[in-house]
């Protein structure tokens, strides 16, 4: 599995959550560092215009969204799963509950004035200006909780976090599931990366204990790469893969070879266009060419992107 490709940053939650992943399963992958704001001219040049973190790139295929990406490593390496049998609906529901609300709702916590200090002591007073610009930008038109709100329901979420956890190692049960993923990463950066404000874990023993054994998974074996040497495995790549969800779904009355964008449908919004090779039940795919990069097969899932056709 060393043709798996991730394009991360050390600090990105949902690079951390993929980073669990691919040491749950045991996976060897390859990792791209990328930049944390704009400009991201490596990334663009294989996605198109996405720049949201973390991407997954095998070959020529490029998988938007730590989703889709949970779904792409599951394919690859069936075991351990991510869905267990008896609960794959719950855990799919729980880890987008996870990625959204509870996410969002620690991350406004995360990043108060106190945290946000913590975060970039140290650093020049313009990297924090840029961070809060670049975050601005890809928030447009989204509501932002209030610290105080944000502390009030990230207290209350990890209550409950707790209240799931007793008698049970993991969210669901014996196992970990997606779901344990998509909770962990915003609680480690509450953790890791503004332990000044850590404290408010301390309430839930429990979900401190359910950390520790997430934290033990790792992170596989990754081994360093750089962005033009993935940028040149997308070009050399001997074609994209195929789809394992190959039928056509439509509901949008957009037919297959048109050209369309597609993007984001709350946070960062900017879209990516290309020819529309693949709407399945799960996912769309486009396909573009970039001068560096070549042909390129970029993957988003249906859940939570918008589809348009591109304006002439």
């Amino acid at each position: 599995m060393s043709n798996i490709i991730l394009h991360h940053y050390p600090t990105s939650p949902f690079s951390e959550k993929i980073r669990l992943v691919l040491g749950y399963k045991q996976l060897a992958w390859k990792s791209v560092i990328i930049p944390a704001i704009m400009p991201k001219p490596d990334v663009v040049a294989l996605t198109g215009g996405y720049r949201k973190t973390p991407f997954l790139q095998i070959g020529a295929d490029v998988y938007c969204d730590s989703a889709l990406i949970c779904d792409v490593l599951e394919q690859l390496q069936p075991t351990p799963t991510l869905y267990p049998q008896h609960s794959q609906g719950v855990a799919r529901v729980l880890a987008q509950w996870a990625d959204t609300t509870l996410f969002w709702a620690a991350m406004a916590y995360n990043l108060q004035p106190k945290g946000a200090a913590a975060l970039f002591e140290g650093a020049p007073p313009e990297a924090a200006k840029a961070f809060g610009a670049d975050r601005a930008a890809m928030r447009t038109g989204m509501n932002r909780l209030r610290p105080g709100d944000a502390s009030a329901a990230y207290k209350s979420y990890l209550r409950r976090m707790a209240n799931m956890l007793e008698g049970q190692d993991f969210l669901l049960g014996s196992a970990p599931c997606v779901a344990d993923f998509a909770a962990y990463h915003p609680l480690w950066f509450t953790r890791a990366r503004v332990p000044v404000l850590a404290g408010i874990l301390d309430a839930t023993p429990t979900v401190l204990a359910w950390m520790a054994r997430m934290a033990a998974f790792g992170h596989g074996a990754m081994e360093k790469y750089s962005a033009t040497e993935s940028i040149a495995a997308c070009a050399h790549s001997t074609g994209a893969a195929a789809l394992n969800d190959a039928v056509f779904q439509d509901e949008h009355g957009i037919p297959l070879g048109s050209r369309v964008t597609i993007a984001a449908d709350t946070f960062g919004l900017e879209a990516t266009e290309g020819e529309l090779v693949a709407a399945t039940r799960t996912r769309y795919t486009l396909k573009r060419v970039d001068a560096r990069a070549g042909v390129v097969q970029v993957h988003f899932p249906r859940i939570g992107y918008v589809l348009k056709k591109a304006e002439a």
